[in-house]
């Protein structure tokens, strides 16, 4: 196999993922000197022309392995959490196939919000405080005990990012653990519940690569998980995102570096939970510093794809090093670029919405502008359909935020499907200007 760094090619990769996440991953992978042919399993009407798509789902850990190894793949990267949480990782390690993406325990530190708190507890990396519960009565004796205010409620496992409900009052937060609990709005998801002190402030999600205790150099952006403007509406899987933010300095990312970023990395390995792959920290800026709201395992969508707009070291080169254990022997930098991305997606998600639905506006995009399938398909004719709740992510670049913004959404009012909704007011805290 190619050593990082060498620029020999000849690499075959499969990709797990079918989102406008994994739609950003394979466009940065097929810029790489490294790459031969780049499989993605099942991916989209984006990625189909990027690749090849192989039609196994996210969610067939044999099936991955067998598609790895069938097809004699030199490396494998997962990007949704799922299969992760699942084990493909260790299933794949055990055929013998590097793997960009991490164990099934050390995947923990996403799919079960009460570990990665007792993991942060252990070595005290900041975080709000909690308690987790796996009976309402118990849940709701703890909350009754506590002063009158907002309280977050989380579902324990995964739940797509819609599982956390934050509650104004205590009628609020017992109706919740009751949802989780009781009727299990999120499935075995919510058998277990963590119920968190509020935190306020500033929202940045702040990523690196990191191959056991070596972390790379760090990026952050702010994304939006509510689906109407104003931070209306339910929780979605995310609606835009931006890079950088405009609070970011050197010295923040200094003190996240030395007071999670590390800490975290070191505990998981001293607990023989190594990590490796790509960690997110979800933090919040609070009057006391940065504390985490959670981690998570994977790039996150809709983050990936403006993060990955300023990577300028080869995707692949980080990726292939981060699986062999080499990932102090490449130097990570992205630039200084400002990047906006803002989702379009179908009439009535996160809830009910139609599929099937023809685009049109996607044979032409400005300059600086990305636009990555994120639940898209092709019908028999060749036309591009909807085929999910997010359909497509208008990613723009830009020397600032202002100018990406605007060229952002310059470009998603020339693209059309019947039903298409989205937030006009991606990144308007950071330029000061009124929604579009």
């Amino acid at each position: 196999m190619p050593e990082p760094g060498t620029g020999v090619a000849d690499l075959r990769v499969l990709l797990v993922g079918s989102g406008g996440r994994e739609h950003a991953m394979a466009d940065a992978l097929s810029k790489s000197p490294l790459l031969d042919q780049l499989l993605i399993a099942p991916g989209n009407a984006g990625t189909a022309e990027l690749g090849e798509n192989v039609p196994v789902a996210i969610g067939d850990v044999p099936g991955i392995v067998a598609l790895a190894q069938g097809r004699e793949v030199d490396l494998v990267i997962v990007g949704p959490e799922a299969p992760l949480a699942d084990g493909v990782a260790d299933d794949l390690h055990s055929a013998g196939i590097p793997v960009f993406g991490p164990t099934r325990s050390a995947a923990r530190i996403e799919s079960s919000k009460n570990w990665a708190k007792e993991l942060m507890a252990r070595h005290a990396i900041p975080t709000a405080g909690f308690a987790a519960f796996r009976t309402i009565e118990d849940s709701v004796s703890y909350i009754n005990a506590l002063p009158e205010g907002s309280v977050v409620v989380k579902a324990d496992g995964l739940a797509a990012g819609k599982g956390v409900i934050i509650a104004g009052t205590r009628k609020e937060a017992n109706e919740a653990v009751m949802k989780m609990i009781g009727d299990q709005l999120f499935g075995d998801a919510g058998s277990t519940v963590v119920i968190e002190e509020c935190m306020e402030g500033p929202e940045v999600s702040v990523f690196a690569f990191v191959d056991g205790a070596t972390v790379s150099n760090e990026v952050s952006a702010c994304d939006y998980k509510r689906a109407h403007d104003g931070d209306s509406g339910p929780n979605t899987g995310g609606m835009g995102a931006y890079t950088p933010p405009e609070f970011w300095t050197p010295e923040l990312a200094a003190t996240i570096r030395r007071e999670i970023l590390e800490p975290v990395a070191a505990g998981m390995v001293a607990e023989g939970a190594d990590f490796t792959g790509i960690l997110y920290a979800g933090l919040m800026l609070t009057e006391s510093g940065p504390r985490v709201i959670e981690f998570n395992c994977r790039f996150g969508d809709p983050e990936a794809q403006v993060v990955l707009a300023r990577l300028e070291t080869d995707l692949l080169e980080i990726a292939l090093a981060t699986a062999n254990g080499e990932l102090d022997d490449v130097d990570v930098h992205w630039n200084d670029q400002a990047a906006v991305c803002v989702v379009m997606a179908s009439g009535g998600y996160p809830g009910s919405y139609q599929t099937g639905v023809p685009i049109t506006g996607l044979s032409s995009t400005p300059d600086g502008v990305q636009v990555y399938h994120a639940g898209t398909s092709t019908a028999d004719d060749g036309t591009v359909i909807t085929a999910g709740g997010r359909v497509l992510d208008v990613v723009a670049n830009g020397a600032d935020i202002a100018k990406a913004r605007g060229t952002a959404y310059d470009t998603v009012s020339a693209i059309n499907f019947e039903g298409a909704e989205y937030r006009t007011d991606i990144a308007t805290r950071a330029v000061g200007s009124p929604t579009v």
